[in-house]
């Protein structure tokens, strides 16, 4: 019997790179907010723009890593990015133990993890084309998706316990060595890949829009693009105004504050179990839709959110419909990005994605950074889930193998998508952020 299920020794390396990557973000989930809150004695506006900044700024660095990647292998790649990102977060550790650490350091820290995921992206789905038979690719999503969620549900609980016990920059450091683990794990994959396209002999405005253009010019693709980027933005919107009033007026301590967003990741093994099923059932487009109006309605009920046992609840409670909603809804809107996006275009288009997502991001972190100040974290928390409720319109209308969908792809080519967002730095990596896990699974795609 072949290792690995018959994905072989190179998988196997590559999903061990993963698991420990995976489990070292998870472990690290909320240290920034923590650091710059309880730390540095950050507020509301200052962790929002702190995340801001980071996202922003590093969507602006990434622009031209799209076309960069496509043309270039993607092993190294992918080594070199988990290698940058390794001495980004190794610097918090050092920073915090100087006496030296401050928002500026916090921010150029997110600004290098951003710019770093987004590459690590591009790279990452096509190198798992060239590594993974179409046939397999199926096999090897269920491998990645049973981690992410294993390491969701284990790692905040033992990050908060962690930041009790060790103090506020033990799960950074395991971060950033999961970073270095992940980049000796992807150099043990060994072997070789398909030559790129040739290198063009200059860069372009053309090239750099490519991925856009591709996206834009989809009616389907278009209104899944834009539906998919405004829900992820204001669910992160959401993140600082409810982390400031957890850790600040409601007095959450950090174990709790984990626990709050570790349990609900279970969601993630219910719903991405259910999606299969459910879309053989009642077909694809109808699901992408349902479970995608459904994800807009439940962050309004943080607005709920109070001290002791009954805000634990509500916290819990909320999160977990969010999670099972987007873990159906995911895998079914991947597997129509890839369907609709050309072989020789998938690090642009990826890259143009993820640069999208993040600069969305960022904005409208800032914006409710300022709003949460100008009026309260609640209100703030409130305005995000109203403007949610009107997001479904943006949804692809009709059956999504309408008459401007691509040709059908292999079964097994459709899980790709999911894989190199996962690849993507363990959903996304938004730890610079100091993301809770339910909105980084969230905002992931």
């Amino acid at each position: 019997m072949r290792l690995f299920g018959g994905l072989g020794r190179r998988f196997g390396w590559l999903w061990a790179a993963y698991a420990v990557s995976a489990y070292g973000t998870w472990l690290g989930f909320g240290a920034f907010s923590f650091l710059a809150i309880r730390v540095l004695g950050a507020g509301a506006a200052e962790v929002a723009a702190m995340s801001a900044a980071g996202l922003a700024v590093g969507a602006l660095m990434a622009l031209p890593l799209g076309p960069w990647v496509e043309f270039r292998r993607k092993r190294p790649v992918m080594i070199a990015m988990d290698l940058i990102r390794f001495g980004a977060q190794a610097s918090i550790p050092l920073g915090y133990a100087w006496g030296v650490l401050s928002i500026a350091q916090l921010i150029c820290v997110s600004v290098v993890l951003s710019a770093a995921n987004i590459a690590f992206t591009a790279a990452g789905g096509a190198f798992l084309k060239a590594l993974v038979d179409p046939a397999e690719l199926l096999v090897a999503n269920s491998r990645f998706e049973s981690t992410t969620w294993s390491a969701s549900v284990v790692g905040p609980t033992l990050g908060g316990a962690a930041i009790g016990l060790l103090g506020p920059v033990v799960t950074v450091a395991a971060d950033a060595v999961s970073y270095l683990l992940s980049a000796l794990g992807i150099t043990a994959i060994g072997g070789g890949e398909p030559a790129p396209a040739a290198v063009p002999s200059r860069l372009s405005l053309a090239g750099l829009a490519e991925g856009w253009r591709y996206l834009l010019g989809h009616r389907q693709l278009r209104r899944l693009f834009l539906n998919s980027v405004v829900v992820n933005g204001l669910i992160m919107a959401g993140e600082a105004p409810l982390a400031v009033l957890m850790l600040g007026p409601l007095g959450f301590a950090a174990w709790q504050y984990g626990l709050a967003f570790a349990v609900p990741c279970l969601g993630g093994l219910i719903g991405s179990r259910l999606a299969r099923p459910l879309a053989a059932r009642y077909g694809s487009g109808r699901v992408l839709r349902v479970s995608g109006l459904l994800r807009c309605c439940w962050p309004l009920g943080l607005v709920l959110v109070r001290a002791g046992l009954p805000g634990l609840v509500i916290v819990i409670a909320v999160e977990l419909a969010l999670i099972i909603c987007c873990s159906i809804f995911a895998p079914i809107s991947a597997t129509y990005r890839l369907q609709a996006v050309d072989h020789d275009r998938v690090a642009r288009v990826l890259a143009a994605w993820s640069v999208s997502s993040t600069a969305t991001r960022a904005a409208l972190i800032a914006l409710w950074g300022v709003l949460a100040t100008a009026t309260s974290p609640r209100w703030a928390l409130a305005a995000a889930g109203v403007i949610l409720l009107a997001t479904p319109l943006l949804l692809p209308i009709g059956n999504s193998a309408g008459a401007d969908a691509p040709r059908a792809l292999p079964a097994g080519d459709q899980a790709a998508p999911q894989l190199a967002d996962r690849l993507g730095g363990s959903a996304g990596r938004e730890i610079g952020s100091g993301a809770q896990p339910g909105r980084k699974a969230a905002s992931s795609r």
